[in-house]
């Protein structure tokens, strides 16, 4: 295609062109002949290239699926969390390598029942962890965030419970420098308990056992601050049917400081025993107790029925009263009338502090203790106030005789 151009301005850059339909068009200047100035005309051919165009699109679309096959099909993975191994006080948890794609790593965090119980060092070179000073037959739970460029990415929750004391699969053994009887005891005494063996010592190690601190193993055992004893602390876990305590079994420890039971079939006997006695005591009892019953009931005593009796609820009269006649029935005729103990009579002239002075009533009530308020005989009708006052039974040479007070007096006056 050829266009015919005229040329209106040149400057240093830029050429002002007119088409035949008076319209601008800027040019750069360096593409047109030195020559040319205002009022130049110059014919421009302009053609399409196919084959360029062609390269260009090719170029592009390679780029296109590169950056999808880079960045497009891959994104970091969920991390996967396990329970490698379990004590009584500790749990060692394990996960795959982590996979980031083109993304990159910001942290991996540990949580405990949803709480952060921290990081993870080197997230990129670690794949495992034992978290420490856990409660005995305990449920917890666990999970990993991954956080990276790409986004956050968590892992499944894990429950891991602890072991009981009796429990003792979890206990993991790497054995020093031993005696080759010793070792084959161990081997053996491991393998009944239910315990495993491991000849290196690795991060789920429980317990080193050997008779000698010397040797790699046991650098790398003191450099993890595994416990170090002695062979004699698997059998004592074996002689308990439990865990036992380290202390008494360290190399170099006083053998004195070792807890020693009275092992684990004493005990399941012992709690036969004491399970049987409580069962022939309960039998027992429940034979003995009809048979109790009826005892009681025979050695109950009969009470003779014993009539009525009416009770005076009738207040202090005044002086020169009369009341009703209510005084309690007097015993049946055939019923004896119980004697009176003795009086003894006493004066008061014996006694120097005294004297010739009269006694006083409260002297007097001392000096007869076996007095006995008889009440009188009923009888119909009203009383005065000095008939409802009582009497006193009165001994006198094998004599009986009912005596009353003198009016306004007391019993200190009567004369005996």
């Amino acid at each position: 295609m050829l266009v015919s151009l005229t040329v209106g301005k040149v400057d240093a850059g830029v050429a002002v062109l007119l088409t035949e339909d008076k319209r601008l068009i800027e040019f750069p200047s360096i593409l047109l002949p030195p020559s040319i100035s205002s009022g130049s005309v110059v014919d421009i051919t302009v053609s399409r290239n196919h084959n360029s165009e062609a390269q260009a699109q090719k170029s592009f679309h390679a780029l296109q699926s590169s950056i999808f096959s880079t960045y497009g099909q891959h994104s970091p993975s969920q991390p996967q969390l396990r329970c490698r191994n379990a004590t009584q006080t500790s749990v060692v948890l394990e996960w795959d390598p982590i996979q980031l794609a083109t993304a990159e790593l910001r942290s991996l965090s540990l949580y405990r029942n949803g709480s952060k119980a921290g990081i993870i060092p080197r997230p990129l070179e670690i794949t495992s962890t034992k978290i420490s000073g856990l409660a005995i037959d305990t449920a917890y739970t666990f999970h990993l965030v991954l956080r990276t460029s790409a986004g956050q990415y968590s892992s499944e929750k894990l429950t891991v419970r602890t072991h009981k004391m009796t429990d003792l699969s979890g206990i993991t053994v790497s054995p020093g420098v031993l005696p080759a009887p010793l070792r084959e005891s161990l081997s053996g005494a491991v393998e009944r308990i239910g315990a495993k063996l491991v000849e290196n010592v690795r991060i789920d190690t429980t317990h080193f056992v050997c008779t000698e601190g010397r040797g790699r193993e046991w650098e790398k055992a003191v450099e993890m601050n595994i416990p170090v004893v002695r062979p004699e602390w698997v059998e004592g876990c074996e002689r308990e049917g439990r865990i036992v305590g380290v202390r008494g079994y360290y190399l170099g420890a006083n053998p004195k400081d070792r807890q020693v039971g009275q092992g684990v079939g004493f005990q399941q006997q012992q709690q036969q025993q004491q399970q049987r006695a409580r069962t022939e005591s309960q039998m027992s009892q429940q034979r003995t107790a009809p048979a109790t019953l009826v005892q009681r009931e025979q050695r109950r005593p009969e009470t003779p029925a014993q009539p009525p009796r009416e009770v005076s609820t009738t207040s202090a009269p005044t002086n020169g009263a009369s009341v009703e006649d209510e005084r309690p029935t007097p015993p049946a005729k055939d019923e004896p009338e119980p004697e009176p103990e003795p009086v003894e009579e006493s004066s008061d002239d014996d006694d120097p502090e005294h004297g010739s002075e009269e006694p006083s009533p409260e002297r007097e009530s001392q000096q007869f203790p076996s007095r006995e308020l008889v009440p009188s005989p009923p009888s119909s009708g009203k009383k005065s106030v000095g008939d409802l006052r009582p009497r006193v039974t009165v001994e006198d040479d094998g004599k009986k005789e009912l005596r009353s007070p003198v009016d306004g007096g007391d019993f200190s006056e009567v004369q005996l």
